[in-house]
């Protein structure tokens, strides 16, 4: 069975051969660990990196524009974004429509030559696709498409505040940023993918970052709106969102996303289960904030384990994902990928 019937048996509840497992190591860890040491876990672990090979040292990662410590980026809508370490997604310090009075004269860029956050060739794009398809091909919008695009234009709390006073404009700059989102999605309907992916955080360490009743009226109409058409192609819907999202969780999965990337221990791996287990597929975020980064190898794979055996069955519908960042010790990020590639047989 390859890697992409696998995950599309995973998502369908159609008996998959193991866990899809994912283990991201972000750009900003090559210059926070021993390069040395990271390389050669990835070697000792060829379920998580199969076919994998140490390259040359010193290895040279390549930053994008949006993560470049002491280089303000601007983006396609404007937005001025400051990073403090390289490889590490910043936040936007400068947001040009923070004053109503410049959005008469604003204006949106142009989705065939951009993604929102850098320039695009859509005919690379499709091109590259179309070159390999035995792969699986999960594309999407950039993350923060639509809520954090707007907070990214106006302010988070300029933006709330526009909701609360249900402020005309607001509509309108809604409509703008949505039609550049049907852009991109037009793009990539024309290529020949299996899914498409809707990330955006919406949650914070308690709650969500907004009222849900203005989730309800203002952001959860557009989602559905840029679902639809995928969803008529046939294609999956992946819905990423950090932090606590319980009280939207219906929402997103009544606007058709089948796939809900969520994080663990955030939301509570016994609501997960009692709301979403067997339901929808869960893409695991596995903690980054408590036991891999202050416990024991043994309550890692302790955690690993009791996620599988609760969020897990035969049938499929659980993949996970850690995504390693600076300050996870090496002996944890060891355990890690040890009990991830230990638990992705277990229901085989």
């Amino acid at each position: 069975m390859t890697e992409k019937e696998n995950y599309l048996r995973t998502v369908r509840f159609d008996y998959p051969d193991h866990i899809p497992m994912c283990f991201a190591i972000n750009t900003s860890c090559w210059e926070q660990y021993p390069q040395e040491a990271l390389f050669e876990l990835m070697e000792r672990h060829p379920l998580l990196f199969p076919g994998f090979q140490t390259p040359e040292l010193p290895f040279i990662p390549e930053y994008a524009p949006i993560t470049r410590k002491g280089v303000p980026y601007t983006d396609d809508f404007g937005c001025v974004w400051n990073t403090s370490m390289n490889g590490m997604t910043g936040t936007v310090t400068g947001h040009p429509l923070a004053d109503w009075a410049a959005f008469d004269r604003y204006a949106p860029p142009d989705p065939d030559v951009c993604t929102g956050i850098g320039p695009v060739d859509w005919t690379a794009v499709k091109r590259e696709i179309d070159a390999h398809p035995e792969q699986l091909h999960v594309c999407g919008l950039r993350h923060g498409h639509t809520f954090l695009q707007l907070c990214d234009l106006r302010g988070y709390e300029n933006l709330l505040w526009d909701m609360a006073d249900e402020e005309p404009k607001l509509w309108k700059l809604i409509d703008m940023v949505e039609q550049f989102n049907t852009g991109i999605i037009r793009h990539y309907l024309e290529c020949n993918i299996d899914g498409m992916s809707y990330a955006e955080d919406l949650g914070m360490q308690v709650g969500p970052m907004l009222p849900p009743e203005d989730f309800r009226k203002y952001i959860k109409p557009s989602y559905e709106r840029l679902i639809r058409p995928a969803k008529e192609k046939g294609l999956m819907i992946h819905m990423h969102s950090d932090g606590d999202i319980r009280t939207l969780a219906d929402d997103l999965i009544d606007g058709g996303v089948e796939i809900v990337n969520l994080q663990d221990l955030v939301n509570g791996i016994d609501w997960i289960q009692s709301r979403l287990a067997g339901k929808v597929c869960i893409d695991l975020d596995i903690d980054r904030q408590q036991i891999t980064r202050f416990g024991t190898p043994a309550e890692i794979d302790v955690l690993i384990r009791e996620e599988v055996i609760k969020l897990g069955s035969k049938a499929g519908g659980l993949m996970m994902i850690f995504g390693l960042y600076p300050g996870t010790p090496l002996e944890n990020v060891a355990a890690l990928m040890d009990a991830m590639e230990r638990y992705m047989g277990y229901y085989s």
